[in-house]
C-alpha cells in the first residue's frame, strides 16, 4: 500500500504543481480519502456484482420476462460480459492493487499480466460494444419496420455478438506484445509493466489514444446518435397515432403498440444513460492523461479523478440488474420468485 500511495501522491502533486500549496494539500487529502474508501468499496462491490450478474443471466436465460428472444440474447450477453469484467478487472486487478502488501508476493511470482491484460481489455470491449449492438437492434426494431423481421432475430443477435467478441479479442492481442508478464500493481490505466522503450514511444501513444477512442469514446457518440433518432421517431409516430385514434372508436382504449414502444424506450434509455454517466469520468481522464503526456496541458485534472472514474466504471458492471428490476415487471417477479425459492420448503412445513 505504501508503494501505491507514494506513486499516486507523486502523480497527483505533479499534475497540479502550479495550483499552490493549499490546492496540493487538498488534492492529497481527497486522494487519500479515495484510497481508504476503495479498501471497503471494492470488496463490497465484488461481493454484490458476482451474484447479481449470475442471477440476471439465470433469470433472462429462462425466457420468462416477456422479452423477445433477440432482446434476451443481447441482455444475457451484456450480463455475461459484465461478470467477466468484474472477475478480471475488479477482483483480479483493483482489489490486489488496494491490498498490495498481501497480493504482491503472489502476483510477482506469476508472470501472466500480459495475458491478463488481453483478456481484461477484450472483456471490457465486449461489455461496451454489446451495449452498442443492443442499442442498434432497438433502433432497427423501432425506426426501421421493413428491416425488423430480418435483423431483429435471435440468429442475427448471435452472429453480431459472436463477431463483436472475435473482433474484441483480435484488437487486444497487441497488449500481449506491448506489456511484460509482470504486474505493476500501481493504480494506473496500464497495470502491467510495459516493455523497455514502449512507454514513451510514439507508437505507444497512438495505440493508447486509439484504445480510448474506440472504447468508450466512439460508442458514446453512436449511442447518443441512435437514441436521439429513436426518441425522435417515437415522438413523431406517437403524435400521428394519437391523431388517427382520436377519430376512431379506439380513442379511449389503451394502445398496446405504443405501450410496448414506451417500455422499450425506457429500457433502452436507462441502459444507455447508465453507461454514459458511469463511463464518462474515466474516459475524460484517460484522454486527458494521454494529451498531457503529449504536452497539451490546457486543463489540470487531479489524480483522484482517475480513482473516481475507476469506481464508477466498475459500478456500471452491476447496475443493469437494478435497471431491469425497475423497468421490467416480469423480471421483477422472476427475481422475487428466485429469492423466495430457498425458503419455500420452510414455508410449506410451517403451513402444514
Amino acid at each position: 500500500m505504501v508503494k501505491r500511495a507514494v506513486g499516486a501522491t507523486t502523480s497527483a502533486l505533479t499534475g497540479i504543481s502550479g495550483s499552490g500549496e493549499r490546492d496540493r494539500m487538498n488534492s492529497w487529502r481527497i486522494l487519500h480519502l479515495f484510497l481508504k474508501v476503495e479498501e471497503i468499496y471494492y470488496p463490497l462491490l465484488a461481493a454484490a456484482a458476482v451474484p447479481v450478474n449470475l442471477v440476471t443471466i439465470v433469470i433472462l436465460s429462462r425466457g420468462k420476462c416477456g422479452l423477445s428472444k433477440c432482446v434476451t440474447c443481447y441482455l444475457v450477453a451484456m450480463a455475461a460480459a459484465d461478470l467477466l469484467v468484474v472477475i478480471l478487472d475488479l477482483i483480479l486487478r483493483h482489489i490486489p492493487i488496494v491490498y498490495e502488501e498481501q497480493f504482491y508476493p503472489l502476483l510477482w511470482g506469476i508472470p501472466v499480466c500480459n495475458i491478463h491484460a488481453v483478456l481484461l481489455y477484450a472483456a471490457t470491449d465486449c461489455s461496451v460494444w454489446f451495449t452498442i449492438t443492443f442499442t442498434f437492434d432497438r433502433f432497427i426494431a423501432i425506426c426501421c419496420q421493413k428491416l425488423k423481421s430480418k435483423y431483429c432475430t435471435e440468429n442475427t443477435a448471435a452472429v453480431v455478438l459472436g463477431t463483436v467478441t472475435v473482433l474484441s479479442c483480435l484488437k487486444n492481442i497487441i497488449w500481449y506484445f506491448i506489456f511484460t508478464g509482470r504486474y505493476w500493481l500501481l493504480n494506473e490505466p496500464w497495470f502491467c509493466q510495459p516493455k523497455i522503450g514502449v512507454y514513451d514511444s510514439r507508437f505507444w501513444g497512438i495505440i493508447e489514444f486509439l484504445h480510448h477512442i474506440l472504447t468508450p469514446g466512439f460508442p458514446f457518440v453512436v449511442i447518443l446518435l441512435l437514441n436521439t433518432l429513436t426518441v425522435r421517431h417515437i415522438f413523431v409516430s406517437s403524435r400521428a397515432r394519437r391523431r388517427l385514434r382520436a377519430h376512431s372508436s379506439l380513442e379511449s382504449r389503451k394502445d398496446p403498440e405504443m405501450e410496448s414502444r414506451r417500455k422499450s424506450i425506457i429500457l433502452l434509455l436507462s441502459i444507455s444513460a447508465n453507461f454514459i454517466l458511469l463511463w464518462a469520468v474515466i474516459m475524460v481522464y484517460s484522454i486527458w492523461r494521454r494529451m498531457d503526456r503529449l504536452n497539451y496541458r490546457s486543463v489540470k485534472l487531479p489524480h483522484f479523478v482517475q480513482e473516481l472514474g475507476f469506481m464508477l466504471q466498475l459500478l456500471s458492471c452491476c447496475t443493469n440488474t437494478a435497471i431491469y428490476a425497475v423497468t421490467q415487471t416480469q423480471f421483477r417477479e422472476q427475481l422475487k420468485n428466485m429469492l423466495k425459492y430457498p425458503f419455500t420448503p420452510i414455508f410449506k412445513r410451517s403451513v402444514s
